[in-house]
């Protein structure tokens, strides 16, 4: 039995849809998002001793980073603060339970059934599968009548990302796009958010039907990683959509990626989820269950083809 993760951020001023998390997402529409990023990703990839490791230090103490989980525990092993931030756990650290499991850690921000095709984003305000998984209506039609679960990665979560269950990777759609801020603060005041970033949609089939993992980039992300891929995300504004002559399989709790610096999953499910008794804004980890999903496989069925771009 896991500990209650619930937390409560009313008391984050960023939080709520008040005049700073307004301001705060005002601001952002001007910058030059992917040019800070890019920056702070050179910077998180410096390797100069002194400088990776006050780095480490800083944030650590800043996000109160409990290291004893951490396969590696010393921080002045770490090559350089990605490989800090992208730290693998102990084996026993994060222990597979019975049904769906979340993905990764975080906070559970949004979950439910899809309605007319939207999602939640967040209080007031809805976003459409259809555009979030990059323009297909043929694809967006296959979650039409499912679930959705949407989790938050904080700077100081563990930010691998698991599968919730066995899958087998049909495509992946690299959608471009800016890269808002996705904490709480953007998602109650930035229309179609989760939409409008750049994100790479990653199409697996399972005996539950199709499931649909979208990671979803922001600011200051340096990069989002595969498990079959490596580095994903292109600076091109090219949307590519790849499909696999040859299975890719990957079990339930399995690691299919990762984020350098934080961002947020939104995972879609093409039948109806029972969720667990969670509320929104609930702290998760990754292979906690989430709820049980039907055993009726989905009427949609596809197979791998080649790999085209």
């Amino acid at each position: 039995m896991r500990d209650n993760l619930t937390t409560n951020h009313s008391k984050n001023p960023l939080v709520r849809n008040t005049f700073p998390g307004k301001l705060f997402s005002l601001i952002q529409y001007p910058l030059p998002h992917h040019a800070i990023s890019r920056a702070v990703g050179r910077l998180a990839d410096c390797s100069t001793p002194w400088l990776k490791n006050a780095l480490i230090r800083a944030f650590i103490k800043r996000f109160n980073v409990d290291m004893s989980q951490a396969l590696e525990p010393d921080p002045t092993a770490y090559a350089t603060f990605n490989a800090f931030f992208t730290r693998a756990l102990k084996a026993d650290a994060r222990p597979l339970e019975a049904g769906l499991l979340c993905s990764t850690d975080g906070t559970l921000s949004q979950y439910g059934k899809l309605e007319d095709g939207q999602l939640v984003q967040a209080k007031g305000h809805r976003f459409s599968a259809q555009t979030l998984l990059g323009g297909d209506p043929a694809l967006a039609e296959e979650f039409s009548k499912g679930s959705f679960a949407t989790v938050y990665l904080s700077p100081s979560n563990y930010h691998r990302v698991h599968m919730p269950l066995t899958g087998t990777l049909r495509e992946t759609i690299y959608v471009p796009g800016r890269i808002f801020s996705v904490n709480q603060a953007t998602a109650a005041n930035v229309p179609n958010l989760f939409a409008r970033n750049e994100r790479l949609v990653c199409i697996f089939d399972t005996q539950h039907g199709p499931m649909a993992m979208v990671l979803v980039g922001a600011m200051i992300v340096a990069a989002i990683e595969t498990a079959w891929a490596g580095q994903v995300t292109p600076l091109s504004g090219t949307p590519q959509r790849t499909r696999f002559d040859r299975p890719i399989q990957l079990e339930k709790g399995e690691e299919m990626g990762l984020f350098k610096l934080g961002s947020t999953v939104v995972t879609c499910f093409a039948n109806p989820v029972e969720f667990a008794d969670l509320t929104p804004n609930s702290m998760v980890q990754m292979g906690q269950s989430i709820g049980t999903i039907s055993d009726q496989p989905s009427a949609i069925s596809h197979q791998p083809s080649a790999i085209s771009h």
